[in-house]
């Protein structure tokens, strides 16, 4: 079986870096199998990677097979841009709970994705989606990906606000707003909720407050 790209440094760590990537973007539990095929690696190696981040705590394994990131990962993600997630935290919880909808924080990761730094669920909603920290997508598709590009090219847009549906996962609509960070990479508020959009201004509205309150607490 050949592999999609050769690493240019460590094969093993480039490897098991990729199997955290591909559970970071699953909306489940992976099978051996399904890691196996997206890796494009034989299963035995397959194997050995997950063993090795198991001991580390970066990966767990449910009662039917199922792997998914562990609590170690949780804590090495803890670190990542820590004043930001501080900063941000709060008003995402007040996004979220006053929207019903989730709340999140996006970053730039590379040249052409965007990977969610932190989220919030709001405490009530009838349909609730999970946005977990470590998700990642392509810059070209969905409101905080647009957000961020507005950063990188500069007057490629005049709009206060992003929104999508449909782009990233089917039936998911998102509006998002860009964050400039001093020091940091360009990031995005947003939010993402079930449904076609709603009153896009007012949420972009809400969430350019939040940006501010954010930029606010960083200075």
């Amino acid at each position: 079986m050949t592999e999609a790209k050769r690493p240019t440094g460590s094969q093993t760590l480039s490897r098991g870096i990729e199997a955290l990537k591909v559970l970071g973007d699953a909306e489940g539990p992976v099978t051996i199998s399904e890691l196996t095929g997206r890796l494009g690696l034989h299963r035995s190696i397959t194997y050995r990677i997950v063993r090795t981040l198991e001991d580390h705590g970066l990966v767990t394994r449910d009662a039917g097979g199922g792997l998914a990131l562990g609590p170690g990962f949780a804590a090495l993600a803890r670190n990542v841009a820590g004043g930001l997630q501080a900063a941000a935290l709060p008003e995402l919880t007040l996004v979220a709970n006053e929207l019903g909808m989730t709340a999140f924080l996006a970053v730039l990761d590379g040249e052409d994705q965007v990977v969610t730094l932190a989220s919030v669920e709001p405490r009530h909603g009838a349909a609730t989606v999970v946005q977990r920290p470590g998700s990642r997508h392509s810059i070209h598709a969905g409101a905080p990906g647009r957000a961020i590009r507005r950063q990188l090219q500069p007057g490629s847009s005049e709009a206060a606000y992003e929104t999508s549906h449909d782009e990233v996962i089917a039936g998911l609509s998102s509006v998002a707003v860009p964050l400039a960070v001093p020091g940091q990479h360009p990031v995005a508020v947003a939010v993402v909720y079930v449904g076609r959009p709603l009153d896009a201004a007012e949420i972009g509205h809400r969430l350019a407050r939040a940006a501010e309150a954010i930029g606010a607490a960083l200075r």
